[in-house]
């Protein structure tokens, strides 16, 4: 769900453009001049910190509620996600989720469509389907219940029919089918220690990676006007090859950059211009994110330089040509230094373009 981020300093050397040409790439100088929608956060409570960094920076944001145990119970998510949207409609833009816990049940399907109906009335511009189901819900016989279980298709096919964006977080990273001393990032190691319930590594009683990403393949495949934003990478961070593969097969669906993009920069380590080249083969099916979570123990003033830290280390890997460093794992690599035009794309025009009704006023 969400993941510990380490963030080094960064060495970034810029490359200067030819006398009076227009630069191809941003700077840092930039950051704060371009319009930027991190299309993935976990908003509670009254943050005006937060708020007052987000305008600085000049970030949109979409939270997204989601049925998470040690998040607030989902009737508070959503009545903070709405306080939030009117107090910065051009700021803050909301998705809606739902609780597959009870699904079994008879009504179940006709209740929840009638929910999300009353949550799209009051704004809602998505609707998250979380790793619960997959991971988490067994149906009456004990088996695994999966996202494309037929007790959902009622669900799905009313968002397809309306044309509303489906999130869908299917599975894990990789890594958490993996021994801790076998995976790639410190952060998800650290994850994993805390969070046992989702190491899937000890849990084979549930099913494999390979077998949550073929429940939403099925899905998608089921639902072929499904508009479908896959978070964190479709689940597939760990090889751009196999992202690439996806889109290429579902031409409706589209992948975020939340909490995975770091897998993304070990790749870079390895190979660059492979990175480089995914970024500008599907610059329009991605959405920059970053799972941003204000915790319980969180002021909004410590979550504001947590957000503003991640916002930059970020943009520095995507915009800048410079040697980086992270604390998720050894060894340098060198930023992507994306072409404006593609930048824009994931900063914010395919975010606004999958999400029209979102942000309505843009401030520049």
């Amino acid at each position: 769900m969400m993941f510990i981020r380490i963030i080094a300093v960064a060495t970034v050397c810029w490359m200067s453009p030819a006398f009076g040409a227009e630069p191809s790439t941003y700077t840092d100088d930039d950051f704060a001049r371009v319009e930027k929608i991190d299309a993935h956060v976990h908003l509670h409570g009254a943050l005006p910190a937060f708020m007052k960094l987000a305008r600085a920076d000049d970030f949109r944001l979409l939270t997204i509620n989601v049925n998470y145990s040690v998040f607030p119970p989902l009737p508070q998510q959503r009545a903070d996600a709405l306080a939030l949207h009117r107090e910065y409609p051009d700021r803050v833009a909301f998705a809606a989720t739902f609780d597959a816990t009870n699904s079994q049940q008879p009504g179940w399907a006709a209740q929840t469509e009638r929910e999300l109906q009353a949550a799209l009335k009051q704004g809602a511009v998505g609707v998250k389907v979380w790793k619960d189901i997959g991971m988490q819900q067994r149906d009456a016989d004990g088996h695994a219940v999966m996202v494309d279980d037929a007790r959902f298709t009622p669900i799905f096919r009313y968002l397809e029919q309306n044309h509303v964006v489906v999130l869908g977080h299917q599975g894990e990273p990789r890594n958490a089918w993996l021994p801790l001393d076998q995976m790639t990032i410190r952060g998800d190691r650290q994850y994993f220690t805390n969070n046992p319930q989702y190491h899937m590594h000890a849990h084979p009683e549930w099913p494999s990676y390979e077998e949550q990403i073929a429940a939403r393949d099925r899905l998608l495949s089921r639902h072929k006007d499904l508009r479908f934003l896959s978070l964190h990478l479709a689940s597939l961070e760990w090889s751009v090859d196999r992202i690439g593969d996806f889109l290429r097969r579902n031409p409706n669906a589209s992948v975020d950059l939340a909490a995975r993009l770091v897998h993304l920069k070990l790749q870079t380590g390895a190979d660059r211009e492979r990175v480089r080249q995914f970024f500008i083969a599907f610059q329009d099916r991605i959405l920059y994110a970053t799972d941003l979570t204000r915790l319980p123990a969180q002021s909004d003033a410590e979550f504001a330089a947590e957000a503003h830290a991640v916002w930059l280390d970020d943009w520095r890997f995507l915009s800048g040509a410079g040697q980086l460093h992270s604390g998720d794992f050894d060894g340098a690599f060198r930023g992507l230094a994306l072409p404006r035009q593609v930048l824009d794309k994931i900063y914010h025009g395919n975010a606004r373009r999958m999400f029209p009704t979102a942000w309505p006023t843009a401030e520049h």
